[in-house]
């Protein structure tokens, strides 16, 4: 199987690493090509106008979904014109105490092809089967919701 990597730098600004007295602000380079600026989440005293890992892990997530839902579609020959995702990661502490992203929310839109419709039900099936499939899901486990729109 593949092995797919990035490029994280760090490098601190302040003249000693202090508690609380440091900034998370990071680089993640994606392909050699596509640098990503990360913090902390804002809540944690990051830059909100900066990307965070539960914000990314949230993005791999829908990506993710969406990409195997698409597959499926295709398999079936569901002519899907456009998706539309909105993606909401929730922190809090999980079942042992610790601070975690506790659950994932995916809110897919799909609009097909003009005359061509499936019933809720059938859309329900497929993107269960998505969630199923996923890679990203497999990973994270139980943590995930989805809501069609």
């Amino acid at each position: 199987m593949s092995d797919l990597s990035i490029q994280l730098h760090w490098q601190r600004a302040e003249p000693v690493l202090q508690t609380g007295r440091y900034s998370n602000a990071h680089t993640v380079l994606y392909n050699n090509s596509y640098d990503v600026q990360v913090d902390s989440a804002p809540d944690w005293g990051g830059d909100p106008g900066n990307t965070n890992p539960e914000q990314a892990l949230a993005s791999a997530l829908s990506s993710c979904h969406m990409m195997t839902f698409l597959a499926l579609a295709a398999k079936a020959g569901w002519p899907v014109a456009t998706y539309h995702d909105y993606a909401e990661a929730h922190l809090g502490k999980n079942p042992k105490g610790q601070m975690s992203v506790t659950r994932i929310d995916l809110h897919p839109v799909v609009r097909f092809d003009t005359g061509f419709s499936v019933s809720p039900k059938e859309l329900e099936e497929m993107q269960d089967r998505a969630h199923r499939y996923c890679f990203i899901a497999n990973t994270l486990a139980d943590s995930v919701e989805i809501n069609i729109r």
